[in-house]
């Protein structure tokens, strides 16, 4: 169950669609004075080196960062702004003109979350290796009692997290989904959260592979949700299959991605709205690219 490692996947259009997500999520959760817990349940080993040899060896940042970060500077003016604020960010990770660096959903996280409103960051990873690398990155943060981390099963670990002091927080679920019951896990974990905390914003991210579990899992949770009577969003991002070349072997890897939210902020349509046209203009490749934004419950 450990094979899974994301520093092979880091910064590519999976990590694009809900980086995205999560800096407008947070955008809007921080406006108001509260305390504002987020809670990652699978947050890897925090930060990446796209100059690394497992990023290198996938070279899966081509298709996400790394083109979208070429092709800014000619758009000018018309970036789509989401997409402008998610380059920024990730830029404060890295020298001027250089891409070496991406940060996972903690850092993403804890660079929006504020110390004067006492923000809590909550972090857990199984994985041995990622969850040592976590520890040595949150270290060098210097956040103090801002962020926690432990070495446990997300999914376990949220039971005893919700509700939070301050009946404020995002859930980041976004398991490796390298076994099957990762999916109906979800579900559950998701079915009893909002039974304990039913007005907190959950983001669930998922592959979309072809998988009767990865083709169910959405509209499962819309059934949830509306079962709840809680909004959700959900939203997809496509490339489409890359051009094939004379001679050349390539595997396609992941395609698609979906992100889906109960209880998402009312900006985060309109952001995801304007954005996600541009994000399948600047990395769609092919037959299959795309994408869908639907929303409803409530």
């Amino acid at each position: 169950m450990f094979s899974y490692r994301h520093a092979f996947h880091a910064g590519n259009h999976a990590d694009v669609l809900k980086h995205l997500a999560l800096i407008a999520c947070l955008r809007h959760l921080t406006k108001k004075e509260t305390p504002l817990w987020v809670v990652d349940t699978h947050a890897g080993a925090g930060l990446y080196r796209l100059d690394g040899d497992q990023a290198a060896t996938s070279g899966e940042a081509a298709d996400g960062l790394l083109r979208l970060a070429e092709a800014a500077p000619a758009l000018g003016d018309t970036l789509d702004p989401a997409i402008a604020e998610y380059l920024a960010l990730v830029g404060q990770f890295n020298r001027p003109g250089q891409w070496r660096v991406y940060p996972g959903s903690p850092f993403v996280a804890h660079t929006l979350l504020r110390a004067e409103a006492r923000d809590k960051l909550k972090l857990f990873e199984l994985h041995p290796s990622d969850s040592k690398a976590l520890a040595g990155h949150i270290a060098q943060m210097e956040a103090g009692r801002m962020v926690g981390m432990e070495r446990k099963d997300g999914f376990e670990a949220l039971r005893s997290l919700l509700p939070p002091p301050s009946r404020r927080a995002l859930v980041l679920m976004d398991p490796s989904y390298e076994i099957k019951t990762d999916y109906a896990r979800v579900q559950a974990v998701l079915r009893e959260a909002l039974q304990r905390f039913a007005t907190g914003t959950y983001a669930i991210w998922y592959p979309v592979i072809p998988r009767p579990e990865a083709h169910e899992l959405p509209r499962k949770l819309k059934t949830l949700a509306n079962t709840a009577r809680k909004p959700w969003l959900h939203a997809t991002l496509a490339i489409g299959q890359a051009p094939a070349v004379p001679g050349e072997i390539r595997k396609q890897g992941l395609t698609a991605s979906g992100i889906f939210v109960v209880n998402p902020p009312h900006t985060l349509k309109p952001a995801l709205a304007s954005a996600l046209p541009q994000l399948v203009q600047l990395l769609g490749r092919g037959r299959g690219q795309g994408h869908v934004l639907e929303s409803g419950g409530g």
